[in-house]
């Protein structure tokens, strides 16, 4: 998700805009939603031609989520856990 403009922002408990998380993830500090890596990745898939079309890209559903997949172990989200049963291969 790109963070362009001031409503793309999650807020912050004090309401402060969040530079790390989008408003769909992030809101008065804390996530909007409990969620896995991999579900998240089925989430914003289910967005790719929106995705394609903003960025004149023509991924395919499954050279997106390959990208995601190397991608998303490197958010601040995700980085430091460690993958549990519910989330484990979930996209293998």
């Amino acid at each position: 998700m790109p963070l362009r403009i001031p409503e793309d922002f999650g807020t912050n408990r004090s309401g402060e805009p969040n530079k790390e998380y989008c408003g769909f993830c992030y809101r008065n500090g804390d996530f909007a939603a409990r969620i896995s890596m991999d579900e998240m990745i089925l989430h914003c898939v289910d967005f790719l031609d929106e995705w394609n079309a903003d960025n004149g890209l023509n991924l395919t559903k499954e050279e997106a989520i390959t990208l995601m997949k190397e991608h998303f172990p490197k958010f601040k989200r995700w980085a430091n856990k460690k993958a549990t049963e519910d989330e484990y291969n979930l996209l293998s």
